[in-house]
């Protein structure tokens, strides 16, 4: 009666009775040689890691969160960071405790959402983990458009000046995002970083477009 009312669905292929399928699963396992390093076409000056590619059941489990409310899929994406986190410490990446700092999001597209989703799910794959500390620590500035649709040169003018530190962070920073598509927000959210006097290691996303 309840599936009658509101109709249970899996976040990444819609089938039906089902939150998250054993297939869309798989698709979200990661492999020995994952994540893979990936080149944006603007260099944020540190390795830029994804975990996959932003189609099939990954993107849609990425939209559904972020756009309709499915909270019950962090969990998923949030097992799939903790896997590429854990791979990046094995390669020598990353070298516990470090701190990390998602990516910023827009004021208003946060409020939309109920919250941020990127910290949501670095603090879900945290959780067990005391070497690691996940802190908000960047904040998009006022007059910041949605990145949707703008050209490259476009999205840097976008950001360029607009992020800003609001929480201080010492250490060792793997900046986490979502997606990661031009390189834009990753680089001008480093060179923040860095002018705080922050080593950042490294750029993790959940995909790259």
């Amino acid at each position: 009666m309840l599936d009658l009312i509101l109709p249970l669905e899996c976040g990444g292929c819609g089938a039906p009775s089902t939150k998250w399928c054993d297939s869309c699963a798989a698709t979200l396992k990661v492999h020995t040689d994952e994540p893979h390093l990936v080149t944006p076409r603007i260099d944020p000056g540190v390795p830029v890691f994804a975990l996959g590619r932003y189609a099939g059941p990954r993107r849609q489990a990425i939209v559904a969160l972020k756009e309709h409310g499915r909270r019950d899929l962090v969990a998923p994406l949030a097992r799939a960071l903790a896997l590429g986190i854990h791979q990046l410490e094995t390669w020598g990446i990353l070298d516990t405790p470090f701190t990390i700092v998602p990516a910023p999001t827009r004021a208003l597209a946060a409020r939309s959402r109920g919250g941020d989703p990127v910290l949501r799910i670095a603090n879900e794959a945290t959780r067990q983990n005391q070497t690691i500390t996940v802190i908000r620590a960047l904040k998009t500035r006022a007059m910041v458009r949605d990145s949707v649709g703008l050209a490259v040169a476009d999205r840097e003018r976008n950001l360029n000046g607009r992020i800003k530190i609001t929480k201080q962070v010492a250490g060792d920073v793997l900046l986490v995002d979502d997606i990661v598509t031009t390189g834009a927000t990753a680089r001008e959210a480093v060179r923040t970083l860095r002018e705080s006097g922050v080593n950042v290691t490294a750029v993790l996303t959940l995909a790259h477009a």
